[in-house]
């Protein structure tokens, strides 16, 4: 018997596919805390990190050069074991804002809103598609504006080293390289590239969140699949991260390279960089990166929902 049946009159019970939102108490609504996919992506990142670094070195390149592991490879030669995790606190600092808001945000609307879809016919209980995905939007919208300033830091740090020693920037961390911004650029300069960071917000957290949500239901509610065992999570966010890496390969790559671009290029629209790509390097240069990205995304996306789901069947912080 499901915990929102338990709260429901004999007759309710009965006949469940009657139940009406008005007979859900309060008490039988879970609302998970808001930190959780933040803490998930944070510690999923730690592992991740050289791999969105190798991702970020090879969507600035202008010529087409070493692949993933050759590019970690050259890290390691030029730069030292440590040289493949420049910028990591940058990406925690990311991670802590963008997929905190973004997580929070889309699991948040996602409880609010399932109880008004419940189906005692199902043994996965979240919305369905049509509805998640305008949730996906606001939420991926939320964390493109909170995560901005911290994810021109993560890529400016992560491609330092790669840059020639005049033009590099040499932040010492996260907060130094935001006060630096701030000094040197001004405050616009903080939100460089939120077009574009938004658009990969809301097709990140579409494709990745909502893809996962469509997953699951499919590997449950059709294959019979336990919600709750970590084989159904691994199946659900390895799906989830392929079908994220390809939706978002192209915004993450010209979002990357507004990021990165220097004062001089720095008034160049996403349009502009766009069609001066297109022309220059061919239409391959939209999905440039993306073995790295399916790499370090599909590791990442896995981690992230392994670590979430068991938060959320411990209810870990949460008062009992």
């Amino acid at each position: 018997m499901s915990s929102l049946q338990k709260h429901l009159p004999m007759e309710s019970k009965t006949k469940p596919a009657e139940i009406p939102l008005s007979a859900v108490p309060p008490s039988a609504k879970i609302h998970y805390p808001f930190w959780y996919g933040g803490f998930a992506s944070v510690v999923a990142g730690v592992f991740t990190h050289p791999l969105d670094l190798a991702k970020v070195r090879l969507q600035t390149a202008k010529t087409r050069g070493q692949g993933l592991f050759g590019t970690l490879v050259n890290v390691v030669k030029h730069e030292g074991i440590t040289g493949v995790y420049s910028g990591l606190s940058a990406s925690m600092l990311r991670l802590s804002t963008y997929s905190t808001m973004r997580f929070g945000m889309y699991e948040y609307l996602k409880e609010s809103i399932a109880p008004y879809y419940y189906n005692p016919n199902k043994r996965d209980q979240n919305p369905p598609m049509y509805v998640l995905l305008p949730i996906s939007i606001i939420a991926g919208i939320s964390g493109g504006i909170v995560g901005n300033p911290a994810d021109i830091i993560n890529i400016r740090m992560q491609n330092d080293q790669s840059l020639p020693k005049d033009q590099r920037r040499n932040y010492k961390h996260a907060f130094d390289g935001l006060i630096r911004m701030y000094k040197e650029e001004g405050v616009r300069a903080m939100f460089r590239g939120l077009g574009p960071n938004c658009t990969r917000g809301v097709l990140m957290t579409s494709s990745q969140m909502v893809s996962y949500d469509s997953f699951k239901a499919l590997l449950v509610n059709h294959l019979g699949m336990n919600p709750d065992k970590k084989a159904t999570h691994f199946s659900a966010s390895l799906l989830a991260g392929l079908m994220a890496t390809t939706v978002c390969s192209p915004v993450d790559v010209v979002k990357t390279r507004i990021m990165n671009a220097h004062a001089h290029h720095s008034k160049d629209s996403a349009f502009t960089i766009f069609f001066n790509a297109l022309k220059q390097e061919g239409p391959l240069f939209m999905f440039r990166g993306w073995l790295p990205s399916f790499v370090r995304l599909g590791p990442q996306t896995i981690l992230t929902y392994i670590v979430l789901e068991q938060l959320k069947f411990y209810k870990i912080g949460m008062r009992h």
